[in-house]
Protein backbone atom coordinates (compact mmCIF):
# COMPACT_ATOMS: atom_id res chain seq x y z
CA UNK A 1 0.00 0.00 0.00
CA UNK A 2 1.46 3.36 -1.05
CA UNK A 3 1.78 5.96 1.69
CA UNK A 4 -0.25 9.08 0.95
CA UNK A 5 1.96 12.09 0.21
CA UNK A 6 1.90 15.36 2.13
CA UNK A 7 0.52 18.00 -0.21
CA UNK A 8 2.31 21.35 0.09
CA UNK A 9 1.83 24.83 -1.37
CA UNK A 10 4.74 27.30 -1.18
CA UNK A 11 4.02 31.03 -1.07
CA UNK A 12 7.00 33.37 -1.46
CA UNK A 13 7.90 36.21 -3.81
CA UNK A 14 11.61 35.32 -4.08
CA UNK A 15 12.12 33.04 -7.08
CA UNK A 16 15.59 31.86 -6.04
CA UNK A 17 14.34 30.85 -2.59
CA UNK A 18 11.40 28.95 -4.09
CA UNK A 19 13.72 27.19 -6.55
CA UNK A 20 15.98 26.13 -3.68
CA UNK A 21 13.05 24.94 -1.57
CA UNK A 22 11.67 22.92 -4.48
CA UNK A 23 15.08 21.30 -5.03
CA UNK A 24 15.19 20.29 -1.36
CA UNK A 25 11.71 18.80 -1.38
CA UNK A 26 11.19 17.37 -4.86
CA UNK A 27 12.99 14.09 -4.17
CA UNK A 28 11.22 13.44 -0.85
CA UNK A 29 9.05 10.38 -1.42
CA UNK A 30 6.34 11.47 1.01
CA UNK A 31 6.00 15.09 -0.18
CA UNK A 32 4.16 16.55 -3.18
CA UNK A 33 4.44 20.24 -4.10
CA UNK A 34 0.95 21.12 -5.32
CA UNK A 35 1.54 24.71 -6.41
CA UNK A 36 3.58 27.90 -6.00
CA UNK A 37 2.21 31.36 -5.15
CA UNK A 38 4.10 34.65 -5.45
CA UNK A 39 1.93 36.60 -3.01
CA UNK A 40 -0.92 36.32 -0.54
CA UNK A 41 -3.70 37.01 -3.05
CA UNK A 42 -2.37 34.37 -5.43
CA UNK A 43 -2.15 31.92 -2.54
CA UNK A 44 -5.80 32.45 -1.58
CA UNK A 45 -6.78 32.02 -5.23
CA UNK A 46 -5.01 28.66 -5.37
CA UNK A 47 -7.02 27.42 -2.40
CA UNK A 48 -10.19 27.55 -4.52
CA UNK A 49 -8.86 24.64 -6.59
CA UNK A 50 -6.18 23.02 -4.40
CA UNK A 51 -6.41 21.36 -0.99
CA UNK A 52 -2.95 21.23 0.60
CA UNK A 53 -2.10 19.64 3.94
CA UNK A 54 0.51 22.30 4.67
CA UNK A 55 1.30 25.79 3.37
CA UNK A 56 4.79 27.26 3.64
CA UNK A 57 4.13 31.01 3.62
CA UNK A 58 6.65 33.84 3.64
CA UNK A 59 5.85 36.59 6.16
CA UNK A 60 6.87 39.40 3.77
CA UNK A 61 4.94 39.18 0.50
CA UNK A 62 3.41 41.85 -1.78
CA UNK A 63 -0.35 42.23 -2.12
CA UNK A 64 -1.09 41.19 1.41
CA UNK A 65 1.57 39.65 3.61
CA UNK A 66 1.92 36.25 5.22
CA UNK A 67 0.16 37.25 8.43
CA UNK A 68 -2.86 38.51 6.49
CA UNK A 69 -2.86 35.29 4.47
CA UNK A 70 -2.60 33.28 7.69
CA UNK A 71 -5.66 35.04 9.13
CA UNK A 72 -7.73 34.32 6.02
CA UNK A 73 -6.59 30.71 5.77
CA UNK A 74 -7.49 30.01 9.39
CA UNK A 75 -10.89 31.68 8.88
CA UNK A 76 -11.87 29.87 5.68
CA UNK A 77 -9.70 26.71 5.70
CA UNK A 78 -9.03 25.92 9.39
CA UNK A 79 -7.85 22.36 8.71
CA UNK A 80 -4.92 23.51 6.58
CA UNK A 81 -1.69 23.78 8.56
CA UNK A 82 0.52 26.83 7.98
CA UNK A 83 4.27 27.15 8.57
CA UNK A 84 5.45 30.74 8.46
CA UNK A 85 8.77 31.48 6.74
CA UNK A 86 11.00 34.40 7.67
CA UNK A 87 14.52 35.71 7.30
CA UNK A 88 14.38 36.75 10.96
CA UNK A 89 14.42 34.66 14.13
CA UNK A 90 12.68 37.47 16.01
CA UNK A 91 10.61 36.76 19.10
CA UNK A 92 7.86 39.26 18.25
CA UNK A 93 7.37 37.67 14.81
CA UNK A 94 7.29 34.16 16.30
CA UNK A 95 4.71 35.27 18.87
CA UNK A 96 2.62 36.95 16.16
CA UNK A 97 2.66 33.72 14.12
CA UNK A 98 1.53 31.76 17.18
CA UNK A 99 -1.21 34.26 18.03
CA UNK A 100 -2.49 34.18 14.44
CA UNK A 101 -2.99 30.42 14.56
CA UNK A 102 0.20 29.40 12.73
CA UNK A 103 1.36 25.83 13.20
CA UNK A 104 5.07 26.48 12.84
CA UNK A 105 7.78 29.04 12.13
CA UNK A 106 10.90 28.40 10.10
CA UNK A 107 13.87 30.70 9.61
CA UNK A 108 15.01 30.72 5.98
CA UNK A 109 18.62 29.81 6.77
CA UNK A 110 17.49 26.48 8.26
CA UNK A 111 19.12 23.37 6.80
CA UNK A 112 17.27 20.55 5.03
CA UNK A 113 17.09 18.37 8.14
CA UNK A 114 15.42 21.15 10.14
CA UNK A 115 13.02 21.93 7.28
CA UNK A 116 11.90 18.30 7.00
CA UNK A 117 11.70 17.97 10.78
CA UNK A 118 9.36 20.97 11.07
CA UNK A 119 7.18 19.72 8.19
CA UNK A 120 6.99 16.24 9.76
CA UNK A 121 6.09 17.51 13.24
CA UNK A 122 3.44 19.93 11.94
CA UNK A 123 1.93 17.20 9.74
CA UNK A 124 1.56 15.09 12.90
CA UNK A 125 -0.43 17.82 14.60
CA UNK A 126 2.32 19.41 16.66
CA UNK A 127 3.12 23.11 16.84
CA UNK A 128 6.72 23.83 15.94
CA UNK A 129 8.25 27.14 16.90
CA UNK A 130 11.95 27.77 17.55
CA UNK A 131 13.13 27.96 21.13
CA UNK A 132 14.85 31.29 21.62
CA UNK A 133 17.54 31.10 24.26
CA UNK A 134 18.48 34.37 25.98
CA UNK A 135 21.66 35.75 24.43
CA UNK A 136 24.49 37.41 26.30
CA UNK A 137 25.70 39.88 23.65
CA UNK A 138 29.00 40.51 25.41
CA UNK A 139 29.84 36.84 25.07
CA UNK A 140 28.87 36.61 21.38
CA UNK A 141 32.39 36.83 19.91
CA UNK A 142 33.72 34.35 22.45
CA UNK A 143 30.96 31.86 21.65
CA UNK A 144 31.51 32.34 17.91
CA UNK A 145 35.22 31.60 18.28
CA UNK A 146 34.39 28.49 20.33
CA UNK A 147 32.08 27.19 17.60
CA UNK A 148 34.74 27.70 14.95
CA UNK A 149 37.45 26.05 17.05
CA UNK A 150 35.50 22.81 17.43
CA UNK A 151 33.44 23.06 14.20
CA UNK A 152 30.20 22.99 16.20
CA UNK A 153 26.93 24.46 14.99
CA UNK A 154 24.83 26.86 17.06
CA UNK A 155 22.24 24.12 17.46
CA UNK A 156 24.88 21.76 18.85
CA UNK A 157 26.06 24.41 21.32
CA UNK A 158 22.43 24.89 22.32
CA UNK A 159 22.12 21.17 23.04
CA UNK A 160 25.27 21.28 25.14
CA UNK A 161 23.58 23.86 27.37
CA UNK A 162 20.66 21.50 27.92
CA UNK A 163 22.94 18.51 28.48
CA UNK A 164 24.70 20.54 31.17
CA UNK A 165 21.31 20.95 32.88
CA UNK A 166 20.82 17.14 32.77
CA UNK A 167 17.98 17.24 30.25
CA UNK A 168 17.12 13.85 28.74
CA UNK A 169 17.00 13.43 24.96
CA UNK A 170 13.20 13.43 25.10
CA UNK A 171 13.11 16.61 27.20
CA UNK A 172 15.43 18.36 24.73
CA UNK A 173 13.32 17.17 21.81
CA UNK A 174 10.14 18.50 23.46
CA UNK A 175 11.74 21.83 24.44
CA UNK A 176 13.28 22.48 21.02
CA UNK A 177 10.37 21.02 18.99
CA UNK A 178 12.66 18.44 17.39
CA UNK A 179 12.19 14.72 16.90
CA UNK A 180 14.11 12.55 19.34
CA UNK A 181 15.96 11.05 16.36
CA UNK A 182 17.25 14.54 15.44
CA UNK A 183 18.44 15.13 19.03
CA UNK A 184 20.21 11.76 19.12
CA UNK A 185 21.92 12.56 15.80
CA UNK A 186 23.09 15.94 17.11
CA UNK A 187 24.48 14.28 20.25
CA UNK A 188 26.42 11.73 18.18
CA UNK A 189 27.83 14.53 16.01
CA UNK A 190 28.90 16.49 19.10
CA UNK A 191 30.77 13.48 20.52
CA UNK A 192 32.50 12.84 17.18
CA UNK A 193 33.53 16.47 16.66
CA UNK A 194 34.91 16.76 20.19
CA UNK A 195 36.53 13.30 19.95
CA UNK A 196 34.84 12.18 23.16
CA UNK A 197 33.91 8.59 24.00
CA UNK A 198 31.35 8.80 26.81
CA UNK A 199 29.21 11.17 28.93
CA UNK A 200 31.92 11.43 31.61
CA UNK A 201 34.39 12.85 29.07
CA UNK A 202 31.69 15.22 27.84
CA UNK A 203 31.10 16.49 31.38
CA UNK A 204 34.85 17.09 31.82
CA UNK A 205 34.95 18.97 28.51
CA UNK A 206 32.09 21.26 29.56
CA UNK A 207 33.78 21.97 32.88
CA UNK A 208 37.11 22.65 31.16
CA UNK A 209 35.56 25.19 28.79
CA UNK A 210 33.14 26.61 31.35
CA UNK A 211 30.07 25.87 29.25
Amino acid sequence: MTEEKLKIIIADDHTLFIDGLCLLLQHEANIQILAIAANGRELMGLLHTHTPDIILADINMPGFNGFEALSRIKSFYPKIKVIMLSTYNEEHLIEKAKAGGGNGYLVKNADKAELLNVIMLVSQGQSCFPYKQPVNNSAFNEADAFLKQFQLTKRELELLQFIKQNYTNQQMADHLHLSIYTVETHRKNIMQKLNLKNPVELTRFMLQYNL
